[in-house]
């Protein structure tokens, strides 16, 4: 099996490789600075790539030029500025978070698709505070609204996709990351262990949904 994670520098990215290369798959991933010598030493290809960077995320095409690719997993993500209500946040928080969570995205996606192999699947990590028919509180609006056009890019993606890959946004559950906090409910083990397992029971019917790390629908 070979596999591409876009964004292994730390949490969900850099336990997706671990699990994927303890299961004897090989795996190209990117990552920044230094977190590139972790994934290198759990024996994955290491590319440096800034995804908020256009010239850095235009630079991975060539790299994996050739390569036929089962799994495709876009990680980034930013959460951005906390508020509890209609807060407008800063031009420079809203330039940082969309430019990760849904620019990077836009950018990656096609040259993720370009190295799928037939019938590969592809994610996007969203969140399930992306979700509108499921909200009921508007803190994190910024991160609220990026997610809920990552899943929109998806979406679109499936449709250009249809009938060579299996496409998906996933919920990864609230996690022990720097961005969930040691208080969450999912070790980044379990959640990545389990969204592994969606990916591996995805069928046709399941393309262009939004699923929770249990395979549960989420509503859009």
């Amino acid at each position: 099996m070979k596999v591409l994670v876009i964004g292994a520098s730390r949490g969900i990215g850099l336990e997706f490789v671990r699990q994927y290369r303890a299961a004897g798959a090989q795996v190209w991933a990117t990552a920044r600075g230094e977190a590139l010598q972790a994934v290198q030493a759990l024996g994955a290809t290491a590319f440096e790539l800034d995804v908020a960077d256009a010239a850095s995320a235009s630079s991975l095409s060539w790299r994996l030029d050739g390569l036929e690719m089962d799994v495709a997993i876009y990680c980034p993500g930013l959460i951005g500025p906390a508020s509890a209500g209609l807060e407008p946040p800063s031009q420079a928080d809203f330039d940082a978070v969309m430019h990760v969570n849904v620019l990077g995205a836009m950018r990656l996606l096609p040259v993720m698709a370009e190295v799928l192999a037939p019938g590969a699947r592809l994610a996007v990590l969203s969140s399930q505070m992306g979700s509108i028919g499921a909200r009921n509180s508007s803190g994190r609006w910024l991160y609220r609204a990026s997610k809920a056009a990552l899943n929109s890019v998806l979406k679109d993606a499936a449709l250009a996709l249809q009938g060579r890959a299996l496409c998906v946004a996933l919920h990864p559950g609230w996690v022990q990351t720097d961005m969930g906090g040691p208080g969450a409910a999912l070790t980044v083990e379990d959640s990545v262990a389990a969204l592994r397992q969606v990916l591996a029971g995805l069928t046709a019917r399941q393309h262009g949904g939004f699923f929770d790390y249990r395979g549960q629908p989420i509503a859009w």
